[in-house]
């Protein structure tokens, strides 16, 4: 062993060493790589910093974006919310369901953001079920995990055993070159947690008390009730021939007859779009107003008439809009001694032209005040209850002055951020698989273009976009892929390959691959799954160079070991973020996680060589 060697050794033992203490944080620890291994004098600072321009990373980041697209738009909560609909009540229908369903949607987005999507899922399904957390955030993790070994770009270790065998001169695998193992792998996983489940269900009272809400917010239907809002509300659409149709909402002073109009559904190529009634708002034909009455003893059917406006249903039985959650809601208020708005009526008041919200309901104390609102004049201590855009909350909780917010509706933490473009973000999705696949243009290309087509359809915005990149991960894989340069330099990855050859290069290929499969998954209990792609997939090449075979099985070992990080809770993301909500131990992970490794292994062992020939 030289000099460079062991420096280069002694600050990779230096990087595990920190890796397994946590201490400093991991893309510190890749930053401090970055700057010491110049100065062993075996790479250049140009060769450390070279993986910020790296393809892959590039493309890991992209993916983040995408993946976000999916989060903000709701494709990833209609999945969920379509599994608690058709499980039932059948435990392992249930959780076969959430494992396929996580699976797929983390073979095109971060596993990591699977689970976090998830978790709130699974605890409402066991909520309405009775079924023990125990038996599914388990099985949740082990299908974020398997679901890397379903697409090219499903995790960061695919795409950097890829990149070594491009770097090779080698040809990479294509999108779906990782699928034949991972679908069976995937049919074993949920054949395998629908018997380990038994072993993970017991202490079931402290599961059910950690998945438990602390106390149960107000829901929308809750204030529907509470201040008297049913029958109030009418979708109303603008006929032919309304005296409605081209005036604006100033000039038509429909708030006078107790017509308050609370938003417009406005049509558009793809789609409906929800409008702010703001006066200068023009009414257009075929226009469909979400209004609420507020005069108890108007005729509603003569006002109607007198406009030319069709009444419609509210739509899928919701009361008050409540089926426009995502976009509309409500917000307690509070009217403080201090506040300018004692003594006015709620016209005087202004409160839609200044916070865009309009008043709907009012106690006296307890006492709703009924529809009559218009005419009464606030009090110290009022409640009002303000229905508007969630968007326009934000100002009101920013600039409330003359209002103290009280309280949030359960609906507000279920709001995405673009309502409305699952659509177009699932096109976004496929134009970017279909391009992967087709080979027309590089991975990253094709990624990037993804990227501007959920831009282009507001699908994510710039501020979001860089929120959801995991720099931390980026730079942490930046900071060890010198190591692979400085191995390969200095000898190391040749000293790496002889000694497994040495150790088992005398026995069956299929013997060495389970070796290379074992140090890997073993590697990976200590430092991330990327940064053991990264330090094994150019072991594996030369290691089958030397045994003059094909280096495609063994790097395909590699990847496939990689995201076997089933052992331990700290072994992955995926696994720490299940910890509390399923009330595990690092027993259960022990005696779960490491049968189902060996049957990967096995899997492995018997089907790699089968599909990627060793010759």
């Amino acid at each position: 062993m030289n000099t460079d060697l062991a420096l280069v050794l002694l600050l990779l033992a230096a990087a595990i060493a920190m890796f397994i203490a946590n201490r400093p944080r991991m893309d510190a620890v890749g930053l401090l790589m970055i700057v010491l291994l110049p100065l062993t004098g075996v790479i250049t600072m140009n060769e450390a910093l070279a993986g910020f321009a790296d393809p892959s990373i590039v493309l890991i980041a992209a993916l983040f974006v995408i993946g976000e697209g999916l989060v903000r738009t709701g494709v990833a909560r209609r999945i969920g919310d379509w599994l608690a609909q058709v499980a039932g009540g059948s435990e392992a229908r249930m959780l076969a369901m959430l494992m396929v369903a996580a699976a797929g949607l983390g073979s095109v987005m971060s596993g990591t953001a699977v689970v976090a999507i998830f978790i709130p899922i699974v605890l409402r399904l066991c909520q309405g079920s009775g079924a023990s957390p125990r038996a599914l955030m388990m099985p949740l993790s082990v299908a974020a995990l398997l679901s890397g070994m379903l697409t090219l770009i499903a995790t960061a270790p695919n795409l950097m055993v890829n990149a070594e065998l491009e770097r090779q001169g080698l040809q990479g695998f294509g999108f779906f070159g990782i699928t034949p193992f991972g679908l069976p792998l995937l049919v074993l996983g949920v054949l395998y947690m629908l018997l380990a489940r038994r072993l993970l269900v017991g202490g079931g009272a402290a599961s059910a008390a950690a998945a438990a809400p602390a106390a149960r917010r107000a829901s929308l239907q809750d204030w529907i009730e509470l201040y008297a809002l049913p029958d109030r509300e009418y979708r109303l659409r603008v006929a032919e021939g309304s005296p409605l149709a081209g005036r604006t909402l100033e000039e038509l002073g429909l708030r006078a007859e107790g017509l308050n109009i609370l938003a417009i559904e406005r049509a558009r190529r793809f789609g409906v779009d929800l409008v702010r009634p703001s006066g200068a708002v023009v009414l257009q034909l075929g226009d469909v107003l979400l209004a609420d009455m507020q005069a108890a003893d108007a005729d509603h059917a003569a006002v109607f008439a007198r406009h030319g406006l069709e009444v419609l249903p509210l739509g899928d039985g919701s009361r008050y809009f409540t089926s426009r959650a995502q976009q509309v809601g409500m917000v307690e208020a509070l009217v403080p001694a201090e506040s300018p708005l004692v003594g006015q009526t709620l016209i005087q008041a202004r409160l839609r032209s200044d916070y865009g919200m309009t008043a709907i309901g009012l106690r006296h104390g307890r006492t709703p005040a009924g529809p009559d609102l218009l005419s009464q004049r606030l009090q110290v201590g009022d409640t009002l209850l303000l229905f508007g855009f969630w968007s326009d909350l934000h100002k009101l909780r920013r600039d409330n002055a003359d209002l103290v917010l009280l309280n949030l509706p359960a609906e507000f933490d279920e709001v995405l951020p673009a309502p409305g473009r699952a659509v177009e973000a699932v096109l976004c999705l496929a134009v970017t698989v279909g391009l992967m696949v087709s080979g027309i243009l590089p991975n990253v290309h094709a990624a990037l273009i993804g990227c501007l087509l959920m831009g282009l359809f507001r699908c994510v915005d710039l501020g979001s976009a860089y929120r959801a990149i995991s720099w931390k991960t980026l730079v942490l894989i930046v900071g060890m892929l010198p190591f692979s340069i400085a191995l390969q330099r200095t000898g190391g990855v040749d000293l790496a390959a002889d000694a497994l050859v040495s150790l088992a290069g005398d026995y069956p290929p299929r013997v060495v691959l389970a070796v290379l499969f074992g140090i890997t998954a073993m590697l990976g209990l200590f430092i991330s799954n990327t940064a053991t792609a990264v330090l094994m997939a150019p072991v594996a090449i030369v290691v089958a160079g030397d045994l003059g075979l094909s280096p495609y099985p063994f790097a395909m070992t590699v990847a496939l070991a990689a995201s076997a990080a089933f052992m331990t809770p700290v072994s992955s993301p995926t696994n720490t973020l299940v910890v509390a909500p399923g009330n595990y131990g690092f027993g259960d992970f022990i005696k779960v996680g490491v049968p189902f490794t060996l049957v990967v292994m096995a899997f492995t062992v018997l089907m790699v060589p089968w599909l990627l020939p060793l010759h």
